[in-house]
């Protein structure tokens, strides 16, 4: 019944056929898989701790570690797998906070290449799906210790991880923005400023009814999310045509001592250098009526503490009986750190090479504001994926500054630590999934029904209160969007398919890099888990699904 469930569970993923596990080989000594699990329900249908465990002793002996990056919880004890393993938690669908770049690419190479240490060694990254999160992780490593280029690694995930016609293995656009940041860090002597950023003004063109915006930024290591302010009505300003027809300045520091920033008709399409850090789709406006330019301006300052910032918007409809309806949902974020560097560097310096090609920048020569702008197309939807909804809005620009250094500390110069430095950790997540309900808060919402809250009336027409009282839930067994498409790997490159007469026994067939852009870069499709619509066969009830005792060919150590 339990590997019944898994298969539904996987929905078109094929299982390793050795240990019946779901796991890639993204390079020979780089492993993705999904998230195990050491308690029930989880363990019934996501992979089993000891099964994975056992596998990876038969092929690797001691010389594999395991990297985790689950802000809701890994869902098994550090003591089931030797402790041998890295904690770098932060939110599903999200991309990581920026310091914790150096530390996990410097980890995964002190595991793999210190002379001291044994040779043959493994690194195992896994999330919950074992794509976004870890496939970041992964990618950034390959760019920054190994010298691959942002689009072959990219591709080499996508071609390892996935099956054809699924998308990319790394498919949210804030995640592939980050990848892009992981590049020009490399290529500028691997420092990185963390500041505290100050929210000035947002700027949105197209403003539909209806929608709540907020700020926010990551607390707690990068584990939580938080909303550091969400906009009232007070606070927004509708802006004239003669206001919009402002052409754009010289400089963002020329409006800051303004008492109004205008909404300038820029034009997004003649910046090439703009589309290497900030959104990477651009279209055309295209205004319905009572869509408006809107100013929003808070009445006292938003400061984060890092230099990762959030911006999110929910549309609502008022319904009855105390609910609310959502129609769309959209987010983005970007660090100021990075987005203030394309402002002050040539085009070239934009390319897909890791080689260092300035000098690394200072706390003291860094500008001190910006302006991030992207357009709806480019923002991130449910759950990371290119579904949002109705349109909310058109184009946002957001205007932030750099929080000048009042006490010890608040900025922060992190650097990769070197062959031999003590590399930080962060603190592990609650492994029992304790954090479920806070993960469900950060993994951000859904379209439908919500609860109607009265502290909220005055941001717009409903509220935004979300009942989780199935969010936790939803969260770790709904997410279908995440795991479609996934398909095991040999450490060859091999793919393994399910056998045409036996969908529960795997047969092997080379690997092809020769990916058209569809496979690559397509949308992933949405994949319906009930059993009605699954997109590959369910086995028949009756016939028993395989475990790693049933397997032909199983080798002993892993039955």
């Amino acid at each position: 019944m339990a590997s019944l469930l898994r298969s539904i569970v996987a929905g078109p993923r094929s299982r390793h056929p050795e240990a019946g596990l779901d796991l890639c080989y993204v390079t020979d000594n780089i492993i993705a898989t999904s998230g195990p699990s050491s308690t029930y329900p989880q363990r019934a249908y996501r992979n089993p701790t000891d099964a994975l465990v056992k596998f990876l002793d038969y092929k690797h002996g001691t010389k594999w570690a395991i990297w985790e990056f689950r802000a809701e919880g890994t869902g098994y004890p550090d003591s089931e797998v030797y402790n041998r393993i890295k904690h770098f938690p932060w939110p599903d669908h999200h991309p990581p906070p920026f310091a914790l770049i150096p530390n996990i690419v410097a980890s995964m190479r002190d595991w793999l290449k210190d002379s001291s240490s044994e040779k043959g060694r493994t690194v195992v990254v896994h999330c919950k799906a074992g794509k976004g999160r870890s496939g970041t992780s992964a990618c950034s490593y390959l760019i920054s210790e190994e010298g691959w280029t942002v689009e072959d690694a990219l591709t080499r995930f996508t071609s390892r991880r996935m099956r054809s016609g699924f998308g990319s293995g790394v498919s949210i656009p804030s995640q592939l923005r980050w990848i892009g940041y992981v590049d020009w860090w490399t290529r500028h002597g691997k420092v990185y400023v963390e500041r505290q950023i100050e929210i000035l003004e947002v700027h949105v063109w197209g403003l539909r009814d209806g929608v709540k915006v907020a700020v926010a930024g990551y607390v707690e290591e990068g584990k939580v999310i938080k909303t550091f302010h969400t906009f009232d009505r007070k606070e927004r300003m509708v802006m004239d045509g003669e206001s919009q027809k402002i052409e754009k300045s010289a400089s963002v520091s020329d409006h800051l001592n303004e008492k109004t920033l205008p909404l300038q008709a820029n034009n997004l399409e003649a910046d090439p250098v703009y589309a290497s850090f900030s959104s990477s789709v651009y279209s055309k406006i295209a205004h319905e009526p009572g869509a408006d330019a809107v100013l929003f301006r808070p009445e006292r300052p938003i400061v984060l503490p890092t230099s990762d910032v959030n911006i999110d918007f929910e549309r609502r409809n008022k319904a009855t009986y105390g609910l609310t309806m959502v129609t769309s949902v959209a987010h983005v974020w970007f660090n100021a750190f990075f987005e203030s560097q394309h402002s002050s560097t040539s085009q070239t310096d934009h390319g897909t090479t890791s080689v260092i090609t300035a000098d690394p920048p200072s706390a003291d020569t860094l500008p001190d504001s910006g302006v991030f702008e992207i357009n709806w197309e480019a923002m991130d939807g449910i759950k990371g994926s290119a579904r949002k909804g109705t349109r909310a809005l058109d184009r946002l620009a957001v205007v932030w500054r750099a929080i000048p250094e009042i006490k010890e500390g608040s900025t922060k110069i992190i650097t990769e630590p070197s062959v031999g430095q003590p590399v930080p950790e962060s603190k592990a997540a609650d492994w029992k999934n304790a954090n479920l309900q806070r993960a469900a808060e950060s993994l951000g919402k859904d379209l439908g029904l919500r609860t109607e809250s009265p502290t909220s009336a005055n941001v717009s027409k409903a509220s935004s209160t979300t009942d989780l009282s199935s969010a936790a839930l939803a969260a770790e067994k709904g997410d279908s969007d995440s795991e479609a498409g996934v398909k095991a790997h040999g450490p060859e490159g091999e793919d393994y398919i399910p056998h045409p007469d036996h969908p529960a026994i795997s047969v092997s067939e080379p690997a092809s890099m020769n990916h058209s852009p569809s496979d690559v870069d397509g949308e992933t499709p949405d994949v319906d888990l009930g059993i009605e619509k699954m997109r590959s066969p369910v086995p028949d009830p009756g016939l028993k699904s395989p475990s790693t005792q049933d397997l032909p060919n199983m080798p002993e150590q892993l039955r």
